[in-house]
């Protein structure tokens, strides 16, 4: 605890363009090997690119979500490095001018908010892809995939405000489900559609000089950051204390070791020539342009938490765990107007909706059950036609494999309640008559066992019994019992 972790990472994502950020090559995912290029997009000589104008509008939306100052001209470089996967030896960037800067991002950790700077967001096209694996004769040649070069990308740069894994964690969440929300990016790590970098050093506690700081390239899954973040901080540390230096560098996570491991020497600005790419003039956006697409921005996700709080009266958890998708929070939504039960309805979708997603691996939109449906069955449960250990233990789990209605299912089943409380008072004398034991003890003050015998009940009515009554004419039972 004697070093402060400081943190500042560098988003990648990918924009939900048809075409490139510079021709009209398709975007689409994993089509054959080099068959989405052209000679602008491989750099030919004698070719000029042309701005996509739907990646411009992409990047007003999120700088706009982000709060930042949205450049009315920004500037496009050149960024100079020679990779195989980049056929023109430079990446179109944005440097001195980017499209954006000085934005911010809320967070929530452990109950505490923090606010974390966006230093600048540049609009930029994305390499190649290098494949080092998979083939015949891997161990000799490296393969090259074209296909993704020139797709748009929205370079999004946090200042270093973040202290811990948790943090850094966090804010790549938050930034995912913003992208999301706009409808701009679909998050996609496995794909490659959002990567992150992690710029990290390590201080004494209450100094203001920031570290020699490392970056740790191309992390693709938040368990695989925030192992990486814990790492690193642990390894710079344990040099520090041995009194060696820390080795400015890039170096890359090692998932089946779980360490990072040295790449290369860190690059400077100076290392990359950026100077003016000579063939796109300034990027000139209208105040205009930009109050049009400020009208189209949906609800964002922290302004949906505090009307979902404020609206249904949820409590701020609940809210947040509901908003972590746009389709989720809709779903919610329709729910809650439907089932006229705000809190039923998000029970149901934190904990039965959620865990069925999880085990099976879905998507909201694919769920068998539609927000109506699910609406019927917390009415039914609200009006006492089922209870709620049979609209648990039996209806929804049928809804979702059959996908029939709750009414359906019910009365296929027979599953409404025990309504007949000389039925219910018989089945409950009969489960005491044949277990004298428990029977004993609870006449000898150790009434704990009402809950074992109530169990007992529950489980012979099959869930059928109303659980308040089911207690109600058991205490009743036992009372008559101890006066005998």
């Amino acid at each position: 605890m004697k070093y402060e972790t400081v943190i500042g990472l560098e988003i990648h994502a990918q924009l939900l363009t048809r075409t490139k950020l510079f021709c009209r090559c398709s975007t689409g995912f994993g089509q054959k090997p080099n068959t989405l290029t052209c000679p602008i997009c491989l750099g030919l000589p004698g070719t000029l690119p042309v701005i996509n104008q739907e990646a411009v509008k992409m990047a007003i939306k999120l700088a706009l979500a982000l709060k930042a100052r949205i450049n009315l001209k920004s500037l496009f470089s050149r960024k100079n490095y020679f990779y195989p996967d980049l056929p023109k030896g430079y990446q179109i960037t944005q440097y001195h001018l980017p499209i954006a800067e000085d934005g911010q991002l809320l967070l929530e950790v452990n109950g505490q908010k923090k606010v974390v700077g966006i230093e600048r967001i540049n609009l930029e096209e994305d390499a190649g892809k290098s494949i080092h694996d998979g083939m015949p004769d891997s161990a000799k040649k490296t393969y090259l995939d074209f296909n993704r070069c020139g797709v748009p990308l929205l370079e999004i740069v946090g200042r270093p405000d973040l202290r811990s894994p948790e943090e850094g964690v966090e804010f790549v969440q938050n930034l995912r489900t913003l992208l999301q929300y706009l409808e701009i990016c679909d998050g996609n790590m496995e794909e490659g559609n959002l990567r992150c970098d992690a710029n990290l050093s390590v201080r004494p506690f209450g100094s203001q000089q920031f570290g020699t700081k490392t970056e740790v390239k191309n992390l693709n899954s938040f368990r695989f950051l925030a192992k990486a973040l814990e790492y690193e901080a642990s390894r710079q540390i344990e040099l520090l204390e041995k009194g060696e230096k820390i080795i400015q560098e890039t170096r890359g996570w090692d998932s089946s070791e779980n360490r990072t491991i040295p790449q290369r020497s860190k690059e400077e600005a100076h290392d990359y020539r950026y100077f003016p790419e000579p063939d796109l003039p300034p990027l000139v956006i209208s105040a205009d342009w930009i109050k049009e697409v400020a009208a189209e921005l949906p609800e964002l996700p922290q302004e949906k938490i505090e009307r979902f709080v404020r609206q249904y009266k949820l409590p701020d958890y609940d809210a947040r765990v509901l908003t972590t998708s746009r389709q989720l929070a809709d779903y919610f939504e329709a729910t809650a107007k439907a089932s006229k039960n705000p809190k039923q309805a998000s029970n149901w979708i934190m904990r039965e909706v959620r865990q069925y997603l999880k085990e099976n691996n879905l998507t909201i939109s694919q769920l068998p059950v539609a927000a109506e449906s699910l609406a019927e069955l917390i009415r039914l449960i609200g009006d006492r036609v089922i209870t709620m250990t049979i609209a648990k233990e039996k209806v929804f789990p049928q809804m979702l494999t059959t996908r029939k209605s709750a009414k359906e299912i019910i009365e296929e089943q027979g599953l409404k309640p025990i309504a007949d409380d000389q039925a219910l008072t018989q089945m409950i004398d009969e489960i005491l008559n044949l277990n004298p034991e428990p029977v004993k003890q609870y006449l000898e003050g150790k009434t704990q066992v009402l809950g074992f015998l109530l169990g007992l009940v529950m489980k012979a009515s099959q869930g059928k019994a109303n659980p308040q009554k089911a207690r109600s004419l058991l205490q009743e039972a036992l009372d008559r019992m101890s006066k005998k």
